[in-house]
């Protein structure tokens, strides 16, 4: 027998890695560490044993496994992220939009940056060719709240009296929640830049197409494909004539699955961006009778369904990187994570996050103090979002130094959980000292 255990272990390691999402969460809740940590770990030990092929995924034989188990954990988080948030944005009210002011200046200020010094570090440090820098910059744009979930919201508030008076009272967890909800989808434009420069000999080849159609064409049709799906489920769910389209009266929660396959596939079909329409539809759905205990059974399916797949993910990706995923890792490579980690994404939030920042003195505005601009800053985490995007684009055109490519962006992804992993609780406790003394002084 080649290996050690045969294609049964499969069973063996899913079943050991099952019982630890199970058990993690709850035992960890007092600690200083992730269960994200802890399962990467597992992982890593893991790919240390002469396991069959089948475990064993690699970026080159296996990519368009590794594309699509990322793809289909993406959007099925990014439902859980639309269901959580409590904080509505209506496309009719500029309150509304105001008190998002937080996140659209992470989205629209952060991550243009985040993206220009990384892809610029890319060519200057790794030698990259400029598409391959750009992918570099666009592959690690995307935060993962996911992966230390004590940095997001917990979900969705269904006991206020008023539905006006549901929203998070937590302006870093909103922030850095609704951040990942969103750029996870709008880091897709840099992507496409990526693919196209390959194949473009000057950038009247697709400069004014890439702007016109990837930039706003495409999201304007990804987001609104997803509201009306959304608007249609939630119209049947709650207010349809016929009983059994009523689902929130059975309380049948796998509407919430129906919803990110419809509206993901929806958007596609009409070459939108479908990971915005799964968030457009959450919301979407999350906007009608906001206090119906109805979105927290649909957020608990989710949720779970959510902690099996990152689990699956950070088993395979603990398993690549003892089996020779960072084998192209160089100094340089490690040298530049560390900085996306440290320097460069703190630094570009907080520039943002200072950018029109203002206390709460009007109606709609939010306030971030200089303790939580630090902490939103920081928790840039990178995770499962930036390996879809690799796969994706390195099916799509061929990549001068790909193997380069993956294995900075597997070293940040595993540096990033441990780092944020082990640092979320105890800052979080932090933040949450300071403001109830705060509101007690």
């Amino acid at each position: 027998m080649d290996h050690l255990f045969g294609a049964d272990a499969v069973y063996l390691l899913t079943g050991l890695a099952l019982l630890l999402a199970v058990i993690l969460p709850y035992a960890l809740r007092t600690a200083a560490l992730s269960a994200p940590v802890v399962l990467l770990g597992f992982g890593v030990l893991v790919g240390l044993l002469p396991l069959p092929d089948a475990v064993r995924l690699t970026p080159t034989d296996d990519r368009a496994v590794i594309e699509h188990l990322t793809e289909f954990t993406v959007i099925i988080s990014l439902m859980g992220v639309g269901l959580a948030l409590d904080r509505p944005l209506s496309l009719r009210s500029w309150a509304s939009w105001r008190r998002w002011g937080t996140t659209w200046r992470l989205l629209a200020i952060a991550m243009p940056l985040s993206i220009a010094a990384t892809a610029w570090l890319g060519w200057w440090v790794l030698g990259l060719a400029p598409a391959s820098a750009i992918l570099l910059g666009a592959a690690l744009a995307p935060t993962d709240p996911v992966l230390a979930s004590d940095v997001q919201v917990e979900g969705p508030t269904t006991d206020a009296e008023d539905e006006a008076e549901i929203d998070e009272g937590d302006e870093v967890r909103f922030a850095l929640t609704s951040e990942a909800g969103l750029n996870d989808a709008l880091a897709f434009p840099f992507v496409h830049l990526a693919i196209l420069v390959v194949g473009a000999s000057s950038v009247a080849d697709y400069g004014v197409t890439w702007f016109a159609w990837d930039v706003i064409g495409m999201t304007v049709v990804g987001a609104g494909t997803g509201i009306l799906v959304g608007w249609g489920l939630a119209r049947g769910a709650f207010h349809s004539r016929r009983p059994s389209v009523r689902t929130a009266e059975t309380g049948e929660p796998l509407l919430a699955i129906a919803a990110v396959l419809l509206s993901y596939g929806a958007a596609e079909v009409v070459h939108g961006y479908g990971f915005l329409a799964v968030f457009a539809c959450a919301m979407t759905l999350r906007s009608m009778e906001r206090s119906a205990d109805y979105h927290a059974l649909m957020h608990q399916v989710i949720e779970r369904l959510e902690r099996l797949l990152t689990l699956v993910v950070l088993l395979l990706l603990g398993v690549a990187i003892s089996g020779g995923l960072l084998d192209s890792l160089s100094w340089r490579g490690a040298a530049l994570g560390l900085v996306l980690l440290l320097v460069v994404r703190p630094v570009t939030a907080w520039i943002a996050l200072r950018i029109g920042s203002r206390p709460r003195d009007r109606v709609g505005d939010v306030h971030l103090g200089p303790r939580e601009r630090l902490a939103t800053a920081f928790f840039g985490i990178r995770g499962i979002g930036s390996i879809f995007y690799l796969a994706y684009a390195t099916g799509q055109e061929t990549f001068v130094g790909a193997d380069t490519i993956w294995s900075t962006v597997g070293f940040v992804i595993a540096v990033s959980v441990v780092l944020h992993g082990v640092t979320a609780t105890p800052v979080m406790r932090w933040l949450d000292r300071h403001r109830e003394s705060a509101a007690g002084g």
